[in-house]
């Protein structure tokens, strides 16, 4: 063991490293064992991922579950864990100013975004859908010109849209909310004629005055995002994904809210 870690040491001097390397390496870690609690940037307007219950005050969904499981792979036990409200805006912020440890929060994962975050490997796999009224007429994508989209700040569907929009060759106007709930009710209003997000996020606000279209603009993988210099801490939550998906429980999960 000795002559191992004699060995490690010159392998880590040889390229720069050293023992404080390693040390600031789990440091992330070390900071969360410290507090005691892992804290986390979740939805909370997001039926089956992330949502707060506004008659019990708790917040649930797959999102909530496997920061718990994390949680427990930290610090041994799943309850110590603190959540903080997220929009699709205000979570990169979040990450940044080191509020919280990690975001758990219907995250696509894209080239663009691991510039500034790490990601753990996609937990879940959805696409772009779009949510009319039943009377508007709306059947396809192509039937959108002319009309307006209502789409979460900061996140990709806006992009997604005025690319696909541009390929067929059609004018669509989009408004930025910063809401999911907002989108909604704007929709119910008739301020815009689409709510375009992620369909498993739509189907939490499907009632009987709309529908989901057919159309998949595109395909969202979701990731758990954590600062870019948190190593270790990303390692870790890729471990404890990897793990859920080996043993099922991920996919225990997902079928328990509704996702599988």
């Amino acid at each position: 063991m000795r002559r191992f870690t004699t060995f490690l040491v010159g392998l880590l001097t040889l390229l720069g490293l050293g023992s404080s390397a390693l040390a600031a390496e789990a440091a992330d870690i070390q900071k969360i064992k410290d507090r005691g609690v892992l804290k986390v940037g979740v939805k909370v307007d997001v039926p089956k991922f992330g949502y707060k219950d506004p008659k019990t005050g708790v917040t649930e969904g797959l999102d909530i579950d496997i920061a718990k499981a994390i949680a427990k792979k930290i610090l041994g036990d799943e309850n110590k864990l603190e959540t903080q409200a997220v929009t699709a805006k205000t979570r990169g912020p979040l990450l940044d100013n080191g509020e919280v440890d990690l975001v758990i929060a219907t995250f696509t994962i894209t080239e663009d975004r691991k510039k500034s975050y790490n990601f753990s490997d996609a937990y879940y796999a959805d696409g772009i859908g779009l949510l009319v009224k039943k009377a508007s007429g709306i059947k396809a994508f192509k039937d959108l010109n002319g009309k307006k989209v209502g789409v979460a700040q900061s996140a990709t569907t806006k992009k997604v849209i005025q690319e696909k929009a541009a390929a067929e060759g059609i004018k669509v106007t989009t408004f930025e909310f910063g809401s999911y709930p907002e989108i909604k009710t704007a929709l119910d209003s008739k301020r815009i004629d689409v709510f375009s997000v992620d369909a498993s996020i739509l189907r939490g606000y499907l009632d009987d005055t709309t529908v989901i279209l057919d159309d998949r603009l595109s395909a969202e993988e979701y990731g758990v995002a954590s600062k870019l210099s948190n190593t270790a801490l990303a390692q870790l939550v890729n471990g404890v994904i990897g793990e859920l998906k080996a043993s099922g429980e991920l996919d225990k999960i997902a079928v328990k809210w509704g996702l599988k």
